[in-house]
Parts: structure tokens; C-alpha cells; sequence
């Protein structure tokens, strides 16, 4: 692609983003969510794939749905209250109606199923920006709405944990895990949010951290199923000697980063006399910690002639910056000593 057309796109992702972030009035807030749409559409179909174009098609059509309902939502919230600011939405119908459509945006279950298929049509690059900054606007929106529908909130978010888990388990293309993974995390978030807003920022913050090494780690070695990860120890073999932390940090295992937003948000729900929400917030973790135990396996416990499809990848030096990736993954691994600081910040 045109560097020039590339940096045109991506500073319409950031100034969709900023918009979102900076305004008050709702159609102002949609026209961001809009531009951002727009700007990674070209992108997502760069390479003329069918399949990238397929995938690019799927996410236009969900986008544009939950952008008309949210468009639709805002407008009888103004014609039954009068005012078109986000932060003063009182009635429940727009409300409910907003916080669906807001869903739809992030790929939150039952609203879910365009996700997997769009991040498996798209390369490894697009695919970090779909599951990182998109979220980031919607997220925004979320957060400042304050959904006063408590019992929808945590419907959605248990079903998105449970799911999140549930649909990873079978699956052996590494984008459709990562697009599952993203979904019980966003699951996580929602759960928490009427309780603890910071606690949500807090978990997005780690989110957006383990998702990018992830990401960056898979397009070092080029893989894009479980067989590839088998042969990435003859490419980068420090990296794949780390790779299963990293792979366990986004399960939430105790000494890695991943365990602080868990740990939190299941002291907050138990605070809040949510027992059993908890308990199965907490058991629908080890879903996805399993399909997490699969990958760090396949990638550092199998020798690479014994998976039928694997061969041994070329050894090329990569073009790719390692910056990025070992800033991430040095944050994915190490920040959980900082808890009780963070702690203490979140507590008002």
C-alpha cells in the first residue's frame, strides 16, 4: 500500500478514536465510530484476498448495523428527554438499545459471531488493530453511559466469558483463538463495570498490553495455525521459550500479569454479594486457560516432525521491529508486583 494512502488511513483511525473520546453529544460520538470504521476498511482488504474481502464485508455490514442503531437509540433519546448529551441518558429504552448496539461494535456474546470470522479473514497486522484500537471508542461510550441496566450487564458479560471460552476450545486457527480470547476478556470488563469503572479501564490496559505481544509474537514466526507454531523454536528460540508465559498471562495464571485484573474483579464481585456470578466467571477462565495450555504445548512441547503438516520455516532474518514486541511482552510477564499499587490508585 501507498505510505502516503497508509498514514491517510491511520490518522483516521486516531482522529475517529479522539473524536469519540473527546465528545459530549451523541451525534458527534457516532460520527468518530464512523470515520473509525471507515479508515480500516481499506486497510482490512489491502491484499485482495477473497477471504480478506469476504471478511471485510462481514465487518462492514455488523458495523454499520450497531452505527444505525446507535444513531437510532440517540435520536429517541432526544426525542423523549429533549437533550443529546452522552453523559445524561436516563431512560432505560435508549439505554438498553445503546448498550446493544455498543456490544455489536466490540463483539460482545450473544452478539458475537462476526468476530471470529472477520479476524480469521484478515492478516496478523490488521488483526491487532481490530482487537486492540477498535475497542477503544466503543469502550469509551460504554464507560461513560454507565449502563443502569445491572442485569443485562452481567448477562452479557458472563455470556461473553462463557462463550469466550467455550468456542476457543476446538478451534486450531490462531486468529479465530485470539478473536474467542478477545471475547471473554471484553466479557471480564463488562462484568465489572457498574461496580468499578477503574477496574475496567485497568483490565482493557492489561488486555490491549497481553493481546499485542500475542499478536507481535505470532507475526515474528509467521504462524497462523497450531501446526506453524510447532517449527517457530528453529526461528526464534529465546522467543519461543517465552512465548508460553505470555500465552498463560492472557489465561490469567497467578505470577504473570494476566492474574491482576482477575484477581480484582473477582475480590469486587464477591464484595458486592455476587458469589455466584464469580464462581462462574471464574470457572469459565479455565476454558480458556485450556486452549491457552494447547498452543504454549504445541508451540514448546512437540518437536516439529511429529505434527504432519509442519515444515521447518526458513530462517530469514525478520524486517519486523522487536521493540514493540519486547516492551509488551516484558509487561505482559512482569507487571503483577505493581498490584497493590494500582490498588491503591483505583480506590477513590
Amino acid at each position: 500500500m501507498n505510505p502516503y494512502i497508509l498514514a491517510t488511513l491511520l490518522f483516521g483511525l486516531g482522529l475517529g478514536t479522539t473524536i469519540t473520546f473527546a465528545s459530549s453529544h451523541w451525534l458527534l460520538a457516532w460520527m468518530g465510530l464512523e470515520m473509525n470504521t471507515l479508515a480500516i476498511i481499506p486497510l482490512m482488504a489491502q491484499h485482495h484476498h477473497p477471504r480478506a474481502v469476504e471478511a471485510t464485508t462481514k465487518y462492514f455490514l455488523t458495523q454499520a448495523a450497531a452505527a444505525a442503531t446507535l444513531l437510532f437509540a440517540s435520536i429517541t433519546n432526544a426525542w423523549l428527554t429533549g437533550q443529546w448529551e452522552i453523559q445524561q441518558i436516563t431512560h432505560p429504552l435508549p439505554t438498553t438499545m445503546i448498550t446493544l448496539a455498543l456490544a455489536l461494535k466490540i463483539g460482545l456474546a450473544p452478539l458475537h459471531a462476526w468476530l471470529p470470522e472477520v479476524l480469521q479473514g484478515l492478516d496478523l497486522t490488521t488483526g491487532l488493530i481490530l482487537s486492540t484500537w477498535q475497542k477503544l471508542a466503543p469502550f469509551a461510550l460504554i464507560l461513560q453511559i454507565q449502563p443502569s441496566n445491572s442485569t443485562a450487564l452481567i448477562i452479557l458479560g458472563l455470556t461473553s466469558t462463557l462463550i469466550g471460552g467455550w468456542g476457543g476450545l476446538n478451534q486450531t486457527q490462531l486468529r479465530k483463538i485470539l478473536a474467542y480470547s478477545s471475547i471473554a476478556h471484553l466479557g471480564w470488563m463488562i462484568l465489572v463495570l457498574q461496580f468499578s469503572p477503574s477496574i475496567t479501564l485497568l483490565t482493557l490496559l492489561t488486555y490491549l498490553i497481553m493481546t499485542s505481544s500475542t499478536f507481535l509474537v505470532f507475526k515474528l514466526n509467521k504462524s497462523t495455525n497450531i501446526n506453524t507454531l510447532a517449527t517457530s523454536w528453529a526461528k526464534a528460540p529465546a522467543l519461543t521459550a517465552l512465548t508460553p508465559l505470555i500465552l498463560l498471562s492472557l489465561g490469567g495464571l497467578p505470577p504473570l500479569t494476566g492474574f491482576m485484573p482477575k484477581w480484582l474483579i473477582l475480590q469486587e464481585l464477591t464484595k458486592q454479594g455476587l458469589a455466584p456470578t464469580a464462581t462462574l466467571a471464574a470457572l469459565s477462565a479455565l476454558l480458556s486457560l485450556y486452549f491457552y495450555l494447547r498452543l504454549s504445548y504445541a508451540m514448546t512441547l512437540t518437536i516439529s516432525p511429529n505434527t504432519l503438516l509442519g515444515s521447518t520455516p526458513w530462517r530469514l532474518p525478520s524486517t519486523q521491529l522487536t521493540y514493540p514486541l519486547a516492551t509488551s511482552t516484558a509487561l505482559t510477564i512482569c507487571l503483577l508486583p505493581l498490584t497493590p499499587a494500582i490498588s491503591a490508585l483505583l480506590t477513590p
